[in-house]
């Protein structure tokens, strides 16, 4: 019987994701498929629980709801500030910085640059997408007390260290 996707499995995965228009996001190479310990948080919710229970070589599509994926956008994290805090740098629409808040650190992309202002979007760049995902189970294995202990997958597709 072989193993089943489950809290603390090793797990290595292929998989394409695609926004509702259909583009493809992002996906694993050939050679390089996804490791990572199941239930540590590694995934976004909604495609962790569609991969519960699975098994090596079962393949799935899901549409992972915005809610259970990178969260909604909130226009409460779009803001202008004033262009001097970025000092001389040339800054165009697009880039990303690592940002101070009063929630800590967080990520912001520019959204729009005048000779005052900057304006900046500290939404993840997937939020408020439903993604649609294809994923293929390679295998599924229990987790040494190492990775556990370490908190990724080591060998093909994890850490080598």
């Amino acid at each position: 019987m072989s193993e089943t996707i489950s809290q603390d499995k090793a797990v290595t995965i292929h998989y394409a994701v695609k926004n509702p228009a259909g583009e493809t996001l992002d996906q694993s190479s050939e050679d390089s498929p996804l490791a990572f310990i199941f239930g540590r948080g590694m995934l976004i919710p909604g495609l962790e629980k569609a991969l519960e229970g699975k098994a090596a070589k079962d393949e799935l599509s899901t549409v992972v709801p915005a809610a259970e994926a990178y969260g909604e956008r909130h226009e409460g994290l779009i803001q202008s500030v004033p262009r001097n805090l970025f000092g001389e740098q040339e800054i165009t629409p697009g880039m990303q910085f690592r940002a101070t808040t009063d929630n800590g650190e967080q990520s912001v992309v520019i959204v729009e640059v005048t000779d005052d202002e900057v304006t900046v979007d500290g939404n993840h760049p997937m939020a408020g997408l439903d993604l649609s995902f294809e994923v293929t189970v390679v295998d599924v294995r229990d987790a040494t007390a190492e990775e556990l202990d370490h908190g990724h997958v080591h060998g093909p597709g994890g850490v080598d260290h």
